[in-house]
C-alpha cells in the first residue's frame, strides 16, 4: 500500500508503467529508494507491477489512466502528489506501435499510435509542468529511440511519434531556457529492447515481429532512466545501434535510406508465421503484461550511453582536426 514520501524519499512518476520499459524503470527506481506512481490503461497490468514492487519493499500507487485523455492524466498527477507528496521526476514511456507498410494501415491506426506515443508524451508533459512550475524545480524524462532520428521501413507512424516528440522537446527546452526555469527536460534514445511491444502490437505482415539487432533487456533502459535521473544531460544516447543510427544518419542519409531498404525490413520479422490473437494498440491485452518479451536468449545486459552533447563535441572536434590536416597537406603541397 502506498504511503506518503518522507523529506528523504523522492517521487516519480512512470507513464506506462504497466509492462515493458516503464516498468522496468519503476522497478529500478523504486530500489533505489524512490516512491513511484504508476500510470498505464491496464488494472491487471498496475496490479502486477505494484505488487512486484511492493514485494521488494517499495512504496507504490497504481494509477488507472488513458494517456491519449488529458483529463485522465491529469487526474492521475494530481492524485500521486496528494497520495505520495511532491513529484520531483516524471517519465513519459507510454507507447503503442503497428508493424507493416504505411499504405496498408488505416487512419484509426495511425490516430492512435500517434495519440499514445506522441500526445500521451505531450499530455503527461504538461501535467508535470503544472506541479513542477509552482516549485520551480523537477525533472521530465521523454523515453525516446533512435528512431526519433532515423526512421525505419514497416513503423511509419511509430517513428513518427518518436520525430513529433523530439520536436515538442526541443521547442518547450527552449521555452524553459527562456524563463531561466529550473525544470530539467532530457530526452533518453534507446535501440532495441526486449519488451512485450513484438508479442501484443498490432501486425499486418505474415510473419511474427522481432527488434533490429544487437537486442537489450529492459533493465538497461531501467538504469540509464535511473541515472539520468539524478543529472540529466540534454540527451543521452544508450547502445552502440543508436549512435550508429543517429550519426550516420547526419552524414549519409541517402545512404541509410537503401541500407535499411534492403536490411531493415526482412529484419524486423522472424521465420515464424503471425499468429491471430488480440493486440494492444486500442485496448490493453489483460493477463500477459511482463517486462520482457520472448527475446531473453538473445538480450543483452549492457549498453554504451553517451551524453548527446560530448558524442557531438567528439564529431566537431574530429572535423577540425581534418581540416586542420587538409590545411597542413594544402600548404606543403602548394
Amino acid at each position: 500500500m502506498a504511503h506518503a514520501t518522507t523529506q528523504h524519499q523522492r517521487l516519480a512518476v512512470i507513464c506506462g508503467a504497466s509492462a515493458g520499459i516503464g516498468r522496468a524503470a519503476a522497478i529500478e527506481l523504486a530500489r533505489q529508494g524512490w516512491a513511484v506512481a504508476l500510470i498505464a490503461r491496464s488494472t491487471t497490468g498496475l496490479a502486477a507491477a505494484l505488487e512486484e514492487i511492493t514485494v521488494c519493499g517499495g512504496n507504490a500507487l497504481a494509477l488507472p489512466a488513458d494517456v491519449t485523455d488529458a483529463s485522465q492524466v491529469e487526474a492521475a498527477a494530481a492524485r500521486a502528489e496528494t497520495t505520495l507528496g511532491p513529484v520531483d521526476l516524471w517519465v513519459n514511456a507510454a507507447m503503442v506501435t503497428v508493424f507493416g507498410p504505411a499504405a496498408a494501415l488505416t487512419p484509426s491506426e495511425i490516430h492512435q499510435v500517434t495519440g499514445v506515443t506522441y500526445l500521451g508524451t505531450v499530455h503527461g508533459t504538461l501535467a508535470a509542468l503544472r506541479l513542477m512550475q509552482p516549485r520551480n524545480r523537477g525533472t521530465i524524462i521523454q523515453v525516446g529511440s533512435a528512431l526519433s532520428y532515423r526512421s525505419i521501413p514497416l513503423q511509419a507512424p511509430y517513428c513518427a511519434a518518436k520525430f513529433a516528440v523530439r520536436g515538442f522537446t526541443d521547442a518547450l527546452r527552449c521555452e524553459l531556457i527562456h524563463e531561466r526555469s529550473g525544470i530539467r527536460l532530457t530526452m533518453l534514445q534507446l535501440p532495441a529492447h526486449n519488451t512485450p511491444q513484438f508479442d501484443w502490437g498490432r501486425n499486418r505482415m505474415s510473419q511474427r515481429a522481432q527488434p533490429v539487432p544487437p537486442i537489450h533487456t529492459p533493465e538497461v533502459a531501467a538504469r540509464a532512466i535511473a541515472k539520468i535521473a539524478l543529472d540529466p544531460p540534454r540527451e543521452y544516447w544508450l547502445g552502440k545501434a543508436t549512435l550508429q543510427a543517429i550519426v550516420g544518419n547526419m552524414v549519409l542519409p541517402g545512404v541509410l535510406d537503401r541500407l535499411l531498404a534492403a536490411r531493415a525490413w526482412q529484419g524486423q520479422l522472424t521465420s515464424e508465421p503471425a499468429s491471430p490473437g488480440p493486440d494492444n494498440l486500442f485496448e490493453p491485452v489483460e493477463g500477459v503484461h511482463r517486462t520482457a518479451g520472448r527475446f531473453g536468449d538473445r538480450a543483452q545486459d549492457h549498453a554504451l550511453g553517451l551524453r548527446a552533447t560530448a558524442v557531438r563535441a567528439a564529431i566537431a572536434g574530429l572535423m577540425l582536426v581534418l581540416l586542420l590536416l587538409a590545411g597542413a597537406v594544402g600548404a606543403v603541397l602548394g
